[in-house]
């Protein structure tokens, strides 16, 4: 019943999200990025709150998928964090619900289809422009945030899109 009370308590809340706090939203993403967190925990911790979740969870949750998953510049941080937010907001949670899963997935795949169209790609790695040569002899030690780096990465730029894509389908699913 709690899962219920839940789900119906966030479809109320986004009803009534305007498109201002929408916006605060997105800041929040962009200003979690700038304060060192990853990009997947940026985009998933400025909604967590609708689902139930406080930031340190969110932000726990989502700290192994920076760097393209745990800095092997794969998917996106920012575009694993859509995937992760859709999952709170209508992932199916029987086993057997094949129409929920369905659902789910087509949510993802319209959602990553709109992150592609606007940045290229889902790959970190494309995204930052990196041969396989240097995806190769990256470790795991994260990058030090220097000016220099937020001046040489576009990853702000995709945290931002990445909010603003999940915000847009709140708004619109609600309209």
């Amino acid at each position: 019943m709690n899962l219920l009370v839940h789900r119906i308590f966030s479809y109320l809340c986004a009803l009534d999200m305007t498109d201002k706090e929408l916006d605060e939203r997105v800041a929040r993403a962009v200003d979690n990025f700038m304060q060192g967190y990853g990009c997947c925990q940026s985009v998933v911790a400025a909604f967590a709150d609708l689902y139930g979740l406080d930031d340190t969870l969110a932000k726990k949750i989502a700290a192994g998928f920076g760097g393209g998953v745990g800095r092997l510049r794969m998917m996106c941080g920012a575009v694993s964090g859509i995937v992760m937010l859709v999952g709170l907001d209508c992932g199916q949670t029987e086993g057997s619900d094949r129409e929920g899963k369905s659902a789910c997935y087509k949510v993802v795949q319209d959602l990553l289809a709109k992150s592609k169209e606007e940045n290229g790609s889902l790959i970190c790695a494309e995204i930052l422009g990196i041969k396989g040569y240097e995806k190769a002899s990256s470790s795991y030690v994260a990058s030090a945030r220097t000016a220099e780096y937020y001046k040489t990465r576009p990853c702000a730029a995709k945290v931002e899109s990445a909010a603003r894509i999940f915000a847009e389908y709140l708004k619109n699913k609600t309209t």
